[in-house]
């Protein structure tokens, strides 16, 4: 291992820059769907001998920190071009007028993101030192700038390097005391742990130097994590919420087919179809069920503005049986906007509830910059005449006998601590999606779960409803009790589990792990000084 750490030390120039995204772009592997978490104990000790070479620049930190932020971006690239490729779907849906913009986002957008990875390895740069705190200050700055990633105009935290502990139940447990980003500090502080093993035995300072530290840190931790967990989720059992039986609708309808001509009445059938649809001699249609759901913008048409439509539902549902649906909305004000809604429709038709999407997406239902943008000939991927407005903020809904649900639509689940009301804490999360944009790519299993993630923080129920998948129900311990798989049409009869009391995460937010980053600074700092 010595050997081939001083071959990657010495690297320099374009040999150094490939090495970094090859790195970095075997590390998106062990994001979903794939969850190889063994590419991480490559990846990141190869940017731990990358960043040896550059901080090998003796009286030179201004050249250190740069090369380490070019080392960074480098891995970055990488990591963002493979693990998001998936994104250029979406601009092939109308490829005639969107296909001419596939290769500037395909490298533009993990450009720009690449720049928080080389920002965290010029930080962690500043406290970089020989043994182990090299790799504490790592683990802090990764994490650190994964937290601004997620809040820095208006945030996009996909793929955050604490989902590649997503796949095991076990592992995942520790969110519910300090969030993804904890999570990021740990899996950085694990995977890039056995570089220590290929460091100098230094006689004079054998603690500061000492090969072993490294990985018995790492199996401490990983130990640490499984404990946790097990003692977490040892003899649980997840009751369910009386009287409350839920049915999700998938009909896995292309987005092409979508919006065509013609096509509204055959989409609006095939949801009444479905939502009646026996499954099993026990579950003969709708009658049993107190709350069916529909994804994201479930009909290609203003459900609130088609009184025929609204008619047909309550035909649909028996009483005391409310229908739960993505919608778009148009509103009345002199400057009409249209909202990515949710509604609560009650057993005579009358719209009882509307939640609007707070969190818009960036290219997708808005143009960041449109002044500067618009006249280079980019565009939305939604071509909404009127524009998608935004709504005023998380609340909780009541939606018939149910708790009340946190609604949120799309990517709004992906945003760690803002995915409730914080004076109205709901009984359950409910999560509407359309993740057809991205066919049958990696994004929607990224998607569900990043949303999986949302439920350990919380300690709340998930129930998801997606056009083409991935539907499912999640228990306030991020399990998964039932799902449908992607680009399947079908529907999911479910109890609702009942919410646990409020995560340490809930109550105190991100305060614990930034108790962890600042004592992976202090660490590193401390081998720093004592170097």
């Amino acid at each position: 291992m010595r050997t081939i750490a001083l071959r990657i030390v010495i690297l320099w120039g374009w040999r150094r820059a490939l090495v970094a995204a090859l790195a970095g772009a075997a590390a998106a592997f062990a994001m979903a769907p794939y969850g190889f978490i063994p590419v991480l104990f490559i990846s990141f000790p190869v940017l731990v001998w990358l960043l040896d070479g550059a901080f090998g620049e003796p009286g030179r930190p201004i050249a250190a920190m740069w090369s380490a932020t070019i080392i960074g971006w480098c891995f970055g690239f990488g990591y963002f071009l493979v693990g998001l490729h998936w994104v250029g779907e979406a601009f092939l849906v109308d490829a005639q007028r969107f296909a001419w913009m596939l290769p500037f986002v395909l490298s533009l957008f993990p450009a720009f993101l690449a720049l928080f990875t080389g920002a965290a390895c010029a930080l962690a740069m500043l406290i970089w030192s020989p043994g182990f705190g090299r790799i504490c200050g790592l683990a802090s700055a990764w994490a650190i700038m994964e937290w601004i990633r997620g809040h820095v105009l208006t945030g996009f935290p996909w793929n955050a390097i604490g989902y590649a502990l997503a796949p095991s139940d076990l592992m995942i447990q520790s969110a519910s005391l300090w969030g993804i980003y904890g999570l990021c500090f740990l899996v950085v502080l694990i995977a890039a742990a056995p570089a220590t093993l290929a460091d100098d035995y230094v006689q004079e300072r054998p603690i500061l130097a000492k090969r072993g530290l490294g990985p018995a840190v790492m199996f401490m931790t990983v130990a640490g994590l499984a404990i946790f967990g097990y003692v977490r989720l040892s003899d649980v059992v997840v009751t369910a919420v009386d009287k409350v039986h839920i049915r999700i609708v998938q009909p896995n309808i292309s987005q092409a087919d979508k919006w065509k001509a013609g096509n509204q009445n055959r989409i609006f059938a095939k949801y009444l179809e479905l939502s009646n649809r026996a499954t099993s001699p026990e579950t003969m249609g709708i009658d049993d069920v107190s709350h069916l759901i529909w994804p994201e913008s479930a009909v290609p048409f203003l459900l609130a503005r088609k009184p025929d439509a609204l008619a047909a539902v309550a035909a649909l549902l028996p009483d005391n049986t409310v229908l739960v649906t993505g919608a778009l909305r148009k509103d009345d004000q002199p400057r009409s906007r249209v909202f990515n809604s949710i509604m609560v429709v009650g057993s005579q038709g009358e719209i009882a509830s509307v939640y609007d999407k707070a969190h818009l997406v960036p290219f997708g239902e808005y143009l960041p910059l449109e002044d500067w943008l618009k006249p280079l000939g980019l565009r939305k991927l939604v071509a909404m005449p009127l524009g998608f407005g935004a709504g005023s903020g998380r609340r909780s809904v009541t939606a018939g006998n149910a708790p009340p649900f946190s609604p949120l639509v799309c990517y709004e689940i992906i945003f760690a601590g803002e995915v409730t009301d914080g004076k109205n804490r709901p009984g359950w999360m409910l999560n509407v999606t359309n993740d057809a944009w991205f066919g049958t790519s990696t994004g929607p299993h990224q998607h569900f779960a990043q949303a999986r993630m949302r439920a350990v923080e919380e300690g709340l129920p998930l129930i998801r409803a997606a056009n083409t998948g991935i539907s499912a129900v999640v228990d306030p311990y991020g399990r998964i009790i039932k799902q449908l798989g992607l680009n399947t049409s079908g529907v999911l009869d479910t109890r609702l589990p009942v919410a646990l009391p409020a995560t340490p995460f809930v109550r105190h937010g991100s305060i614990i792990a930034f108790v962890l980053l600042f004592s992976g600074f202090v660490i590193g700092f401390a081998f720093k000084i004592l170097s």
